[in-house]
């Protein structure tokens, strides 16, 4: 592989950053990425490598996991605007308030912390129901919506790949199954809980927040500027049943555990993600409909207005998330990450292997905004080191996967950052500047962990 290939990455990152326009940014790292791999080819640079570029977002809505993606990210849509426009909201807020189980900005934080925790089931909907049930609470105690996205997306993929009875645990079980290792791999996943440190980590800073109330860096300036961006007119919709949010949100959260059940013939780990998080949206947004149908207050030419609203609102993330799936098979076909996980080299001391593999999953997964990518091609690099090396297995697959989840979280091409500013209501490029402090903090953190802990074990 070569160097080269870490070009159209770079490419996003620096006009996120200069041009602060994400989706120019995916698609000019495209084009570079498909013009590299023409080159490859011995095509023609301007014709084929255009064509193919097209070609390549064609591919990616023609997988049906990712247009199931796409289609949830659009019909969320829907069912958010159903649930802001039905008063619910309001009258969610105020339940919760009037009960005591949110009369706090640190209770409100830590209702926010454990929905995220205990809807371990899957990523996209931990940070779905989190930030719906959160948003109105939040502009209520002038808490940001930068916050709200920080809290839901660092806690949502922590807490999956600590909790490993999901999908994410199911992957990286299939990943580890092939191999003769000195344990089995269930022990050597279960082994690999107390050692990810970075989600550890995370989660603490998480709670850092929550409990001390309490903010640094851009963050600090998205709060001091709070009161310039609510959104009034939400705040000046009547407050009618609080059934009217309550009801579909656990329709979205029972529906989505028994589609699981239903596509895993059973067992839950092997459950499809993609297909249950859409069929679930798709009933609670059936089920928001016929609630509010049924109240006599809105028409079904209102609701479907109404519907189709929410859904536009949502086109610009929808569309970061499918160029982010089109980067990112672009790139697995350049070899960004194969290239990346090279530079781990064989030449190190034995004590910097294990973090430097958590480095190599950082900058993998932050310049292709794909955690589960770089599981798939770091697992297959790792296990040898650890069959030649001697290396203790659950610290080098605990490594893997903390990095993966690190540099998800810094990467503002991740379809898992679009997903999280989705569901909190919060611009995606403020998300990746207000998280980013944080996650830099957690990663030099579990860097010297796991320095440590490699000098300790190995």
């Amino acid at each position: 592989m070569h160097w080269y290939s870490v070009l159209p990455p770079l490419i996003a990152i620096v006009v996120v950053f200069w041009r602060k326009e994400v989706i120019l940014a995916l698609l000019l790292a495209i084009f570079s990425s498909e013009f590299l791999l023409a080159v490859q080819h011995d095509q023609s640079i301007l014709f084929e490598g255009s064509i193919n570029s097209i070609e390549r977002i064609v591919a990616v809505i023609s997988d049906g996991g990712n247009a199931r993606i796409i289609m949830f990210s659009v019909i969320i849509g829907a069912l958010l605007a159903y649930l802001r426009d039905s008063g619910g909201v309001r009258a969610t807020v105020s339940m919760l308030i009037n009960k005591g189980i949110a009369k706090s900005r640190r209770q409100v934080g830590m209702l926010t912390f454990f929905s995220g925790i205990v809807i371990f089931i899957e990523s996209n909907l931990s940070v779905l129901t989190a930030g719906i049930l959160s948003r109105g609470l939040f502009d209520k105690f002038k808490m940001s919506r930068a916050r709200l996205a920080y809290i839901i997306d660092s806690t949502s993929a922590p807490v999956c790949i600590l909790i490993l009875l999901n999908g994410w645990g199911a992957y990286v079980l299939g990943l580890l199954s092939g191999y003769d290792l000195p344990d089995t791999a269930v022990s050597v996943l279960l082994g690999t809980v107390p050692l990810n440190f970075y989600a550890l980590i995370a989660l603490g800073l998480v709670l850092y927040t929550i409990i001390a109330d309490k903010v640094h860096g851009p963050m600090k300036q998205e709060e001091q500027l709070l009161s310039h961006e609510i959104d009034l007119p939400q705040e000046q919709l009547p407050e009618t049943k609080a059934r009217f949010m309550l009801v579909p949100l656990a329709t979205l959260i029972l529906s989505m555990v028994g589609f699981m059940l239903w596509t895993g013939n059973g067992d839950l780990t092997q459950g499809s993600g993609s297909k249950s998080v859409l069929y679930a949206t798709l009933l609670a947004c059936l089920v928001s409909y016929v609630l509010m149908s049924s109240s006599k207050q809105f028409s079904h030419q209102q609701l479907v207005d109404i519907g189709f609203k929410g859904m536009g609102e949502l086109l610009p993330l929808v569309s970061i998330v499918l160029l982010s799936m089109a980067l990112g098979a672009s790139l697995k076909e350049l070899g960004t990450g194969v290239f990346v996980a090279g530079l781990v080299g064989d030449y190190l001391p034995l004590w910097m292997v294990v973090p430097m593999l958590f480095v190599a999953g950082a900058i993998m997964s932050f310049t292709t905004g794909t955690s589960w990518g770089t599981f798939a091609i770091l697992i297959p690099i790792g296990v040898p080191l650890i069959q030649s090396l001697g290396l203790p297995p659950s610290l080098v697959i605990a490594a893997i996967l903390g990095g993966g989840v690190f540099g998800d979280h810094c990467s503002p091409i991740s379809d898992t950052t679009a997903v999280s500013s989705i569901a909190s209501g919060c611009d995606i490029l403020t998300h990746v500047r207000t998280q980013i402090p944080y996650a830099l903090v957690g990663g030099v953190l579990t860097f010297i962990a796991y320095v440590v802990a490699s000098l300790v074990m190995i």
